[in-house]
């Protein structure tokens, strides 16, 4: 039998409580290394079962909000396509994603805008 097809798809939201700087966009910097701790611990799609079998969010790129405190977060993420799976389904994993930030407010210390949760894919 073939092995599962990992397939990505992108996870977007906004943190209100965290002032974008140069320093997010250096995967060295030891601001973007704590940002993207957390949003490893919180964004744990293990613990997310939407239907398909999840690997994990690989990537993060923080870019600048509207406003002065804002920092947009782009996540690269994946699962795995198996037919003997129920496939993905966006639309679960957004509202289980939803429950798990406290109604898209929360992320760990971060305050998330509530309007800009976004499942890609």
């Amino acid at each position: 039998p073939l092995a599962p097809a990992v397939r990505n798809f992108t996870l977007n939201f906004t943190i209100t409580n965290l002032q974008f700087t140069a320093d997010l966009q250096k995967p060295n910097s030891r601001r973007f290394k704590s940002t993207e701790k957390v949003m490893y611990h919180y964004v744990s799609l293990k613990q997310c079962p939407a239907g398909a079998q999840f690997s994990q969010c690989v990537t993060f790129f923080p870019r600048s909000g509207r406003r002065r405190d804002d920092t947009k977060v782009d996540a690269v993420c994946s699962y795995k396509d198996n037919p003997s799976l129920a496939t993905f389904d966006r639309e679960k994993l957004h509202q289980e994603l939803s429950t798990m930030t406290n109604n898209v407010t929360k992320l760990g210390h971060y305050s998330l805008d509530r309007s800009s949760l976004y499942v890609d894919g």
